[in-house]
């Protein structure tokens, strides 16, 4: 299994994250390294994020802002 994270603006478009994550082999891993780094992700322009688990998404997209918008 590979966990992965997409990057996207608001509008739900793709971005490269300001922070290269890697494949993390569980979900926890994943939250933890996106709670970890979040802020520099929204300062890179990621304002959202969608988690998948081997290509299947799982959840999101998620805000990254602190006010969820």
């Amino acid at each position: 299994m590979a966990w992965t994270w997409r990057f996207e603006t608001a509008d739900g478009t793709e971005v490269a994250p300001a922070v290269e994550p890697e494949e993390f082999t569980t979900q926890g891993d994943a939250e933890s390294w996106v709670g970890e780094v979040w802020k520099d992700l929204l300062k890179g322009g990621a304002e959202q994020v969608t988690l998948f688990d081997d290509g299947s998404e799982i959840y999101g997209p998620m805000s990254l802002r602190a006010d969820g918008s």
